[in-house]
């Protein structure tokens, strides 16, 4: 049985997200044994794939260390990656079927476009105890699936050192605890904004290039700076992930690169 790890949203190894992508199954395996090769892999996510009767379309599900999850974009941008082009070099896209609905991933020039439902979050009061985990104020704080902490500039996003114990029990007004954005407009040309990542409380410390919070920030900025295409630094230290998005409706269209780094192979079976 085959595996591959993947760097997501990276024109180049070593930069963006490594996800491990396992090669499709005919049947579910059990979740514990998935649950139990994700903490092997101990990367941010594995993703794992069921044949269906449509040789385009496939069942997706997603484990971090800790748990599944029920949306992972950078794991999906690596699954359609590996499909398309360690897989079936002559399919142009692919379908995915997830506790999120329906995703895609298609080729798009040298990159992919990923398509996600967009989160457009809507802006909240105060959250206890964020300021003092983050150790900076924000300027605004915003709620979707994750809570969104916008910051006063690029140079605060980048130096800012959360305390992840106290992140881990926040949730304010998001639909999951200890998961939380920062951003701030960019000081680089090259990007509109840069952000930061921080899930403690999924078992992610940092993530490098997460799509699901650019299904928040994508709608977002694009009605802050009116006009739907948006161009994001995700600023982790030592790597970085570079994205795209293009609010379309209550889609998120997500562009980036992906690279593969190591294609291993499984000594064992569920």
């Amino acid at each position: 049985m085959r595996q591959w790890t993947v760097d997501a949203f990276a024109d180049r190894p070593f930069t963006g997200n490594p996800a491990c992508v396992v090669e499709p199954f005919d049947v579910w395996p059990e979740a514990g044994w998935m649950q139990s090769l994700a903490m092997e892999n101990n990367q941010a996510e594995t993703a794992f794939l069921r044949r269906t009767d449509d040789p385009g379309r496939f069942d997706l599900r997603w484990f971090t260390p800790a748990m599944e999850v029920d949306l992972c974009g950078h794991a999906t941008l690596a699954a359609g990656h590996v499909l398309l082009t360690e897989i079936d070099v002559a399919m142009n896209a692919v379908a995915f079927d997830t506790r999120s609905g329906p995703l895609h991933v298609r080729r798009a020039a040298e990159r992919y476009e990923m398509d996600l439902p967009a989160d457009p979050p809507r802006r909240t009061g105060a959250v206890e105890g964020l300021a003092q985990a983050l150790g900076v104020e924000p300027v605004e704080v915003w709620a979707g699936r994750y809570l969104v902490a916008l910051l006063a500039d690029a140079a605060a996003v980048q130096t800012v050192k959360p305390d992840l114990k106290a992140l881990a029990d926040l949730q304010g007004e998001a639909g999951e605890r200890g998961q939380v954005i920062v951003a701030a407009a960019s000081d680089d040309p090259a990007f509109d904004v840069i952000d930061r990542f921080f899930g403690p409380g999924c078992g992610i410390d940092e993530d490098p290039a997460t799509g699901s919070a650019h299904a928040i920030l994508g709608p977002m900025y694009a009605d802050r700076l009116g006009r739907p295409v948006v161009t994001f630094l995700q600023a982790f230290p030592g790597r970085g992930g570079r994205l795209e998005t293009e609010t379309a409706g209550d889609r998120v269209l997500i562009r980036g690169f992906a690279v593969t780094v190591i294609e291993s192979r499984l000594r064992l079976h569920p």
